[in-house]
């Protein structure tokens, strides 16, 4: 995916051409731009959407660090510079959109639990992130537990047994737990309004957890 969009002088995309490259009509397109304004001008009015600003929209919080909100900003700042344009914000959004395919929102997540950006899940990437998870919420528990979790993903999903999950083996894995890529849809943007939509990856996490180690 591309912008036309040059990072010193915002130019916003023409709706239609938008809704041709995603899976929003034009009236969405429209009003994901007045939530794309209001969130880029919640800390600095300047047409772009910074980390800070990011995770204020999605996490209600500018100031507490986040490796969830950290990560959805990469992938959404797909040109790495910093900020999120008009046409990165809806092109990344229309992945979490609920007609978009299953395929493309496997591999988004993929990308999201490839903190290394190696081409595979590793097993520390994984303690990471269930570490991450439990720093940013109230879950607590023993290293044991921690460990458990990896090792029955592993030897789930890492079929080569290589010690690293590939994205075949994660598509596979992802088709046998559906329950896996729920948090990639957000039903809200079937019917657009003028409120920003918050991610629930925190507490779909939490849920699966807890799914893999009490099952």
């Amino acid at each position: 995916m591309g912008c036309a969009c040059m990072k010193h002088r915002p130019v916003y995309e023409d709706p239609a051409l938008l809704a041709d490259q995603t899976y929003f009509n034009v009236k969405d397109v429209r009003a994901l731009y007045e939530l794309f304004k209001k969130l880029s001008s919640s800390l600095v009015d300047d047409g772009f959407i910074s980390k800070e600003e990011f995770q204020l929209g999605l996490f209600r919080n500018s100031k507490k660090r986040s490796l969830f909100a950290d990560r959805i900003f990469s992938l959404f700042d797909y040109n790495n510079d910093g900020v999120i344009e008009f046409c990165e914000f809806v092109q990344s959004l229309s992945v979490f959109h609920p007609d978009a395919p299953q395929a493309d929102k496997a591999a988004f997540a993929f990308q999201l639990y490839d903190i290394w950006q190696t081409g595979f899940i590793e097993r520390e990437e994984v303690k990471e992130l269930i570490l991450a998870l439990l720093c940013e919420s109230d879950l607590i528990l023993s290293d044991e537990i921690v460990e458990t979790i990896i090792d029955k993903t592993f030897k789930e999903a890492d079929l080569k047994g290589d010690g690293k999950i590939d994205t075949d083996e994660w598509k596979d894995f992802v088709t046998r737990h559906p329950s896996l890529l729920k948090n990639m849809t957000i039903p809200y943007l079937k019917d657009l309004t003028t409120a920003f939509p918050s991610f629930t990856l925190k507490s779909e996490l939490e849920d699966e957890i807890i799914t893999t180690y009490y099952h």
